[in-house]
């Protein structure tokens, strides 16, 4: 928005309306040993065009990568200009929460179509109108969990998002519930017989994410099974969303719940944010899941309309009858998802192909290096695992050339020293790949 600065004449009649003779008497309650009086290093004030010049000349420092080896969580991919075309109208940028229905159609029918497609792809039969992100869309499941089973315990698997098992362990703890983690076979994915030893009758939900941490993709099938026979739930969780545009989707192998991160849809890398949550579930829990959904209908003329349909927060309806304290939603970030896959339609699919394509001949570059050897032998999705002789000297090179590496897994894994996690999606041509591997020929 431009700058509108207050007039003299503003201030004061903003004074007078709520009765005070100067804006100090505003921080009358603040004592005075607190009060800053001057900002130190602040500069004395420039004009407008001295301003542009400065900050040109500061984000002139930033250096753009010429290629990111990083997923982990956060994915690098291509963004169709029409998407930050239709989310940079003004009706949608500046709108907030469609309560008033009669004037927020527009966003109240994005709403309900980013819904419907977030369904279609986890093979759910209703998705809310997203959460925070992938972590509270995951810890949100596990709690709806444990209070419609009216059991303590969640297992969920190691090779989940050690970040979304951090958010996870927390909202737990604050429930009073216990985290039981179940560890992961050679090949990278979850041991079946442990996670059977692990269930009992107080376990409410298994958590799996596919792909993994690893990019290892899970059978959720005899997962989903094996947590129903102890009358447990599955929930299967997700980091890069681009992955249901071909993987089956886990409604379809039995989930219960289908949660995780919608960042790949066109929302671009921004330091951690902000993203959104894609939380989809079985109709039977229509009543029980937190956030809101966006319903058609007709009005009295015939004609179609949309409405909140449900809104559970407890601004909306008794505290207690409350189902969650989300207060918001990335309405934003989901109408960006919603015309991205609007515009990708079924070529989603050949865009996961491609990512699968491009991972492979990165990971099949990188093997061809002496001492680096692949970690898991599962199938994979976009990202992989390798070991390779120093870690930190192999990221240190390619920074040097611009290049973002891959994520130390020891950070979150210390078993796993020297290994990295690497990524690849469509914006990693072959030439970035071979000057990897050139790079790193010597590592």
């Amino acid at each position: 928005m431009d700058y509108c600065p207050h007039t003299p004449e503003d201030i004061a009649q903003m004074q007078a309306a709520i009765g005070i003779g100067g804006i100090e008497e505003l921080f009358a309650d603040i004592p005075q040993k607190f009060r800053l009086r001057e900002i130190p290093g602040m500069p004395a004030a420039l004009s407008e065009q001295e301003i542009w010049e400065r900050m040109k000349a500061q984000s002139e420092k930033n250096r753009a990568p010429r290629a990111t080896l990083t997923g982990a969580g956060a994915y690098h991919h291509f963004i169709p200009a029409v998407v930050n075309s239709i989310v940079g109208r003004a009706e949608f940028y500046t709108a907030y929460t469609p309560y008033q229905a009669e004037i927020s159609q527009g966003i109240l029918q994005a709403i309900y179509e980013y819904q419907t497609m977030i369904a279609s792809l986890t093979g759910m039969e209703i998705a809310n109108a997203s959460m925070y992100d992938g972590a509270s869309a995951m810890a949100e499941a596990a709690v709806l969990c444990v209070r419609m089973s009216n059991r303590s315990k969640i297992a969920v698997a190691r090779s989940v998002h050690p970040q979304y098992r951090r958010v996870l362990q927390t909202y737990l703890w604050a429930n009073g519930c216990t985290l039981t983690e179940i560890p992961w076979l050679p090949a990278g994915q979850i041991d079946p017989p442990a996670l059977s030893a692990a269930l009992d009758k107080e376990t409410a939900a298994v958590i799996v994410q596919s792909p993994n941490f690893f990019g290892c993709i899970e059978d959720i099938g005899p997962l989903a099974d094996a947590a129903h026979q102890q009358g447990a739930m599955l929930i299967a969780g997700f980091t890069d969303a681009t992955s249901l545009g071909l993987l089956k989707p886990a409604g379809e192998s039995g989930a219960d719940f289908v949660v995780g991160e919608g960042q790949s849809f066109g929302n671009p890398l921004n330091y951690g944010g902000p993203y959104l949550g894609i939380f989809a579930a079985r109709e039977k829990y229509l009543r029980r899941i937190p956030g809101r959904l966006a319903g058609a209908t007709v009005d009295q003329n015939g004609r179609r309309g949309f409405v909140l349909t449900l809104q559970t927060r407890e601004q909306h309806i008794r505290r207690e009858k409350a189902t969650s304290n989300i207060c918001s939603n990335e309405a934003l970030c989901a109408l960006a998802a919603g015309v991205y896959l609007a515009a990708l339609g079924k070529n989603l699919g050949k865009l996961a192909a491609l990512n699968i394509h491009k991972t492979q001949y990165l990971k099949s570059k990188l093997l061809q290096l002496e001492g680096w050897r692949e970690i898991f032998s599962a199938p994979v999705y976009n990202e992989f695992a390798l070991a390779c002789p120093d870690a930190r000297s192999v990221n240190e090179k390619l920074h040097k050339e611009g290049i973002v590496g891959g994520y130390e897994l020891s950070k979150d894994y210390p078993e796993l020293d020297n290994a990295l996690l690497f990524c690849a999606t469509e914006m990693l041509s072959k030439n970035d790949i071979y000057r990897v591997a050139e790079i790193l020929k010597d590592s």
